[in-house]
């Protein structure tokens, strides 16, 4: 096969549920330079028996280790195996949208040296229903430094994994992704990413994000300090990167983030009780920000875009 001009990453464990609809998307779509890594981690053969009903509409690659577990390494191993300069990620639940390939083909000849091209993604339910959108708070169409995304990105992750297309040679620059972060590994990788090089934020919706209640972000987040520590560890990390003139303020916005995604989180587990005690730890936190600081979380948290869709669902049934 000739080289892809795109490789595709699929991470994979227990996907039986979703992963034919996922690679529906994809066979929908102009196939050619197309390379698709399956990494199958699960334990049972009926997820991998889905994979093999495409392997004569999909350029297919299925590797089955059942020892590598974590969906971290999983990507790492794709990415290093992956024949095109330029990768994406594509979890078992989210879809790819009519003209994903066309879109990238343009993204990659219109910002050739970008390390990373951004974009925002449609949330869905588990049935495939539309519930709003997730956008980053990012000027559109041009070529932005790698502190200036930043300067946002570190607030909070505002980046869906199925969006992103990135260069290969950058990510293993960058070490790939950090094992050791179960809920947090995609976004220290996209500031890592950022760090490398330039990044562009498209405009264009070519993928679905599917928020459903056995996601491991739901499932991961019911441990409040296991949860905040994944998050004080990327800002940590990121933190003497951020320009010194402003550094200070905009910390404080992300430590006020990571309070109130730990709240939301413990809200959601608790009782009725609790959960007041939770979101009144929030609000107090966004507030202790003052206006320019409350302005500067509301833009980069995306809390609303964030959190909307996922009570619509519950709201429906349909989480």
């Amino acid at each position: 096969m000739d080289k892809p001009f795109l490789s595709v990453v699929m991470p994979v464990h227990g996907g039986a549920e979703w992963i034919r609809a996922t690679l529906e998307s994809v066979a929908t779509e102009p196939t050619g330079g197309l390379e698709i890594i399956v990494i199958d981690s699960s334990p049972r053969d009926d997820t991998s028996a889905i994979v093999r009903e495409f392997e004569g509409r999909l350029p297919l690659r299925l590797i089955e280790r059942r020892d590598l577990c974590p969906w971290q390494q999983k990507t790492n191993l794709g990415v290093e195996l992956a024949g095109a300069d330029y990768v994406c990620i594509l979890h078992q639940d989210d879809l790819w949208c009519s003209g994903r390939v066309n879109a990238v083909r343009s993204w990659i000849a219109n910002y050739p040296d970008a390390v990373l091209h951004l974009a925002p993604t449609r949330i869905i339910d588990r049935h495939g229903r539309r519930l709003g959108r997730w956008t980053c708070p990012l000027p559109e169409e041009q070529v932005l430094t790698g502190e200036l995304v930043l300067t946002h990105l570190v607030i909070q992750n505002f980046v869906s994994v199925p969006a992103p297309v990135f260069r290969r040679d950058a990510w293993l620059r960058c070490g790939g992704m950090d094992d050791r972060l179960w809920y947090t590994p995609d976004w220290d990788m996209w500031l890592k990413l950022s760090g490398a090089g330039s990044v562009v934020y498209h405009r264009e919706f070519t993928t679905s994000f599917r928020v459903h209640a056995n996601s491991l972000t739901v499932t991961g987040s019911r441990d409040a300090a296991e949860f905040r520590e994944q998050m004080e560890i990327v800002l940590n990390r990121h933190l003497d990167n951020l320009p010194p003139h402003n550094r200070k303020a905009i910390e404080a916005s992300a430590r006020a983030s990571i309070n109130v995604n730990v709240s939301l989180a413990t809200a959601a587990t608790t009782l009725s009780s609790g959960k007041f005690q939770a979101i009144a730890s929030a609000m107090l936190a966004v507030l202790s920000l003052g206006p320019s600081g409350i302005v500067r979380y509301l833009r980069d948290s995306r809390i609303f875009e964030r959190l909307a869709p996922r009570v619509r669902s519950q709201l429906s049934g349909a989480f």
